[in-house]
């Protein structure tokens, strides 16, 4: 059988031997009453690293994002995102469909910071016939702007804006230790300013499912009954809360490797004709190439796959490859080759 070489995305990371024995082996109770000792630990464990009083495991980052919303927005007011959020884009409108709020967008730049002046000016007068403005939504790493990072100063400055005017700030933070690594300090420093955010242990942890809301004792016991609402109450979840433990405490240190590997392959494509790579948003382990001549973001695909390569195809001249902990940098090497054999 061919070796497949997954770089859809970082969730194509399989979960190591260690998850695999934590999963087989966990101490286990019902989480949907708080009583799952696994689960309480990973919770604590999350809190902990953000510099949070509480966490709540839930089974995606979709279910983390619109939990936090439901637990800080009132219903049917209005949240401030960036045009490209993928929260707004990619996770089917439930902020509106079922948390009942509408949306203001801010242009997001090319390296996903929202203008703060913008973000001032999206906020709604105090008038009868305006939504009120009650939270604001912010991304790090940024996915469509290629993986690139807000720094710390960027994330207070935008959270100050909403602070000021009243209202709370929500972190779509699925991949924050990569901008943690990125900026080479603690996750807890990037997310200090934010009220809630929500990560994935299934992207650069490679656990096999979940991620984490962490925020005040208040908040997450909201985002709770928010996800006993949406059918994310869970009974025996320390089956796989285990791996998510086993992620937090042996894959975040490793993070740079992923990012090494990313700005290698990024130069190789780089030389590539008719391959465009934006490298200064090269900054964790995405790489976005936009193709100008030749063959189409599908052909490329579909001509890698049958080679052992798998990416993701966001059009017709767009590709995405994400690195993770199951691509060396020898696996680099060979998906160079393989697309420059393409054109």
């Amino acid at each position: 059988m061919t070796h497949i070489l997954d770089l859809r995305g970082d969730w194509a990371a399989r979960p190591t031997q260690e998850m695999r024995r934590a999963m087989a082996d966990a101490e286990v109770g019902d989480d949907n009453s708080q009583e799952d000792p696994t689960v309480i630990k990973l919770e604590e464990r999350s809190a902990e690293l953000m510099g949070k009083e509480a966490g709540l495991f839930v089974p995606s980052g979709t279910m983390g994002n619109l939990v936090s919303i439901m637990a800080l927005a009132p219903y049917g007011c209005e949240i401030i995102a960036g045009e490209q959020a993928h929260s707004m884009i990619y996770e089917v409108g439930g902020y509106a469909a079922i948390g009942g709020h509408p949306v203001r967008t801010v242009p997001n730049d090319r390296f996903g910071m929202m203008d703060p002046d913008a973000v001032r000016g999206a906020i709604r007068p105090d008038n009868i016939h305006f939504p009120t403005t009650g939270l604001l939504l912010l991304e790090n790493t940024h996915n469509l702007r290629g993986g690139t990072v807000l720094s710390v100063e960027q994330m207070r400055e935008l959270s100050t804006v909403a602070h000021d005017a009243g209202f709370p700030v929500h972190l779509d933070g699925s991949r924050i230790f990569n901008a943690a690594a990125s900026l080479g300090v603690p996750a807890r420093d990037v997310v200090a300013d934010v009220d809630t955010l929500t990560f994935c242990l299934s992207k650069a942890l490679a656990a096999p499912v979940g991620s984490m809301v962490v925020g005040s004792r208040e908040q997450i016991d909201r985002a709770r009954q928010a996800r006993k609402l949406l059918g994310g109450g869970m009974r025996q979840a320390g089956v796989i809360a285990a791996a998510g433990f086993v992620a937090l405490e042996t894959m975040i240190d490793r993070i740079p490797e992923d990012h090494a590997n990313a700005r290698k392959l990024a130069y190789g494509l780089a030389d590539i004709p008719g391959f465009t790579v934006d490298l200064e948003t090269v900054q964790s382990n995405l790489v976005f190439a936009d193709l100008s001549e030749g063959k189409t973001g599908p052909e490329i695909g579909a001509a890698l796959e049958q080679n052992g390569v798998r990416i993701n195809v966001f059009g017709p001249e767009r590709i995405r490859f994400a690195l993770h902990y199951e691509i060396s940098s020898a696996d680099v090497d060979q998906v160079i080759d393989q697309v420059r054999q393409l054109v």
